[in-house]
């Protein structure tokens, strides 16, 4: 990974009023949409909160309906072609709606990155607005998505408990996620997985312990380096709600470090054989360790994690002996 990608997307600060009023006509749509699947999907399971959905997407609807009146009242019936992927500082989201299982936790979660994107996005597109009658109806839908974000709390509480529903419901919580498991997340898969090939690369063209620890360190170091950087540099959690670049940036930076490490540091014992047979097993944890944390936290299917990281582990690792024997 580049340690200073290539920008394309543009700024929120650089928006025109007519671009930030396209923009938040889209999201609505695509908010709606989601929200319409979710209900869908959770209808036969759970129906209070199927329905609860209807009336999310319903309100995003009308949302949508009184943006796009103003837009057509200023600037005519022809929508500028912006997306959320097409601005910088917005949170990705995972096409969590596509899966085959879906979780109530998952949706809950979901749900409030949703909506707390949606009410740092309205808040500062009001600051940003000269036009009173823009900046109050921004003001007004900011207020909206605030208590929808409120609704991740009520989602199926009789199902949940109460203390369930404390224990997922609270904010801080869900800010932790965002904040470090995530970007940590990110940081141990690309550190444990494409250390891989340089070390065992290095272990196997050498059969010297010391020079596959040198390797294996700075592979370590400059991926940590590299990650955190990039973690930072994506965006300033003003409209995604994800915190502190500079705590994701250290959160992504020092997992991918230790990723790496991990299956470097057995190469300080002299004993090529032991130290590789150490570093093996080693790597066997980190995968288990990424498919059991995606699976706690992100709510991917453990077996599917599981096979997702051990054969993207395993294709890299063969890669690395091969081209070490080569």
């Amino acid at each position: 990974m580049p340690l200073f990608p290539l920008e394309t997307r543009r700024s929120f600060d650089s928006l025109s009023e007519q671009e930030i009023l396209a923009l938040a006509v889209i999201a609505e749509e695509e908010d709606a949409r989601i929200y319409g699947a979710f209900a869908t999907r959770l209808a036969g399971t759970y129906p209070g909160s199927a329905a609860l959905f209807e009336a999310m997407a319903d309100e995003e609807n009308e949302h949508r309906r009184r943006l796009l009146d103003l837009y057509i009242e200023r600037f005519g019936p022809r929508l500028v072609p912006i997306r959320r992927e097409d601005v910088r500082g917005f949170l990705q989201r995972r096409p969590l709606w596509l899966s085959r299982t879906l979780s109530l936790e998952a949706v809950r979660q979901q749900v409030w990155e949703m909506e707390e994107g949606a009410y740092r996005f309205y808040m500062e597109a009001a600051k940003r607005s000269s036009d009173a009658a823009l900046r109050k109806l921004l003001g007004d839908l900011a207020a909206q998505e605030r208590k929808h974000a409120d609704a991740a709390d009520r989602i199926d509480a009789e199902v949940l408990g109460p203390e369930g529903r404390q224990a997922e419901g609270q904010e801080k919580h869900r800010q932790f996620l965002l904040t470090y498991v995530q970007p940590g997340l990110a940081g141990l898969m690309d550190g444990s997985v494409s250390t891989l090939a340089p070390v065992f690369a290095a272990a196997f063209a050498t059969g010297d312990t010391h020079q596959t620890f040198l390797v294996g360190l700075a592979a370590a170091v400059g991926a940590g380096i590299s990650m955190g950087f990039t973690e930072a540099a994506s965006d300033d959690g003003k409209l995604t709600g994800r915190g502190s670049p500079l705590k994701r940036g250290l959160a992504a930076g020092i997992m991918t470090a230790v990723g790496g490490l991990g299956h470097a540091l057995p190469y300080l014992i002299a004993d090529f054989t032991l130290a590789t047979g150490i570093a093996i097993f080693i790597v066997l944890i980190e995968l288990w360790a990424i498919a059991f944390i995606q699976n706690r936290y992100m709510q991917t299917p453990f077996w599917r994690a599981v096979l997702q990281v051990v054969l993207g582990g395993s294709l890299v690792f063969a890669a690395g002996i091969l081209i070490g024997n080569a």
